[in-house]
């Protein structure tokens, strides 16, 4: 027979996941066949990606992170969020999280759906012509353009993404365009190979390069509007160093169920 494994499904600004309490090890991390059919919206769940909450003997939980391609990620800051929510209503956390993460350690605090999430220091901004090149725990392109409501985002994002340059490890594409006090950002993932709702690496990416291109320094707070909603990142600009960098924003469940 069978074992039957229970989900959550969550989602921060759009960006959606499926979330599984593996501290019992019983779910297969690497049955990437499974975790893309689970993930795929018209013969599974749907999900953006599927994380897994592990135990770790020096963190209050590991996040093991997997595409919607079924094959295990880099960072995702959105899924951060979202599992620093799942493990408060889990019961393993109550306002404060550390946590470990493909990219390393991670801290958090969350105060009812909003949770305010530390991410990586970025030391190393590259330029591609007028785009910038960083790695926010995942590797992003962002480049400013006009009209950004009009913009086919799918065919932008997959022709950058499967350029000479960034084919064989792929690249996130980020186009972003100033709106009010801070920016609009739409996103093309890879591993999901489309456009998704939100990316809070890819958020924390526009953020900074905006900060680099509008010559910004000290301490930086941004809002970043994208298609799913409204995210903030805040960071400590020196030179060509980000530090202190958070991402803030709502992580709310969706429903659970049995597979």
């Amino acid at each position: 027979m069978a074992e039957i494994i229970r989900f959550h499904k969550y989602q921060g600004a759009g960006n959606d996941f499926i979330l599984i309490d593996n501290r019992t090890t019983l779910f297969d991390e690497t049955n990437n066949v499974l975790i893309k059919k689970l993930c795929d919206r018209r013969f599974g769940i749907g999900a953006d990606g599927l994380m897994l909450l592990q135990d770790n003997k020096n963190f209050d939980f590991e996040m093991k992170y997997f595409n919607a391609d079924g094959k295990q990620g880099s960072m995702c800051g959105n899924g951060g969020r979202c599992i620093v929510a799942f493990a408060r209503d889990l019961g393993i956390i109550k306002h404060n999280a550390a946590f470990l993460a493909v990219d390393g350690p991670h801290e958090a605090t969350i105060q009812d759906n909003q949770v305010d999430l530390g991410m990586i220091e970025v030391h190393q901004i590259q330029r591609d012509g007028q785009a910038y090149v960083l790695n926010t725990g995942s590797p992003h392109y962002v480049q400013l353009a006009d009209q950004l409501d009009k913009t086919d985002m799918r065919a932008q994002g997959m022709a950058i993404r499967n350029n000479e340059t960034y084919r064989l490890h792929g690249i996130n594409v980020n186009l972003v365009q100033p709106q009010g006090d801070g920016y609009f950002l739409r996103t093309y993932e890879r591993g999901v190979e489309d456009e998704t709702l939100a990316c809070g690496t890819g958020a924390t990416a526009a953020a900074i390069a905006m900060a680099l291109h509008t010559n910004q320094a000290g301490e930086i707070k941004i809002p970043i509007r994208v298609l799913g909603g409204q995210l903030y990142i805040s960071f400590y600009r020196e030179g060509q160093s980000f530090t202190n960098v958070r991402l803030i924003g709502p992580a709310t469940l969706v429903f659970q169920g049995e597979i």
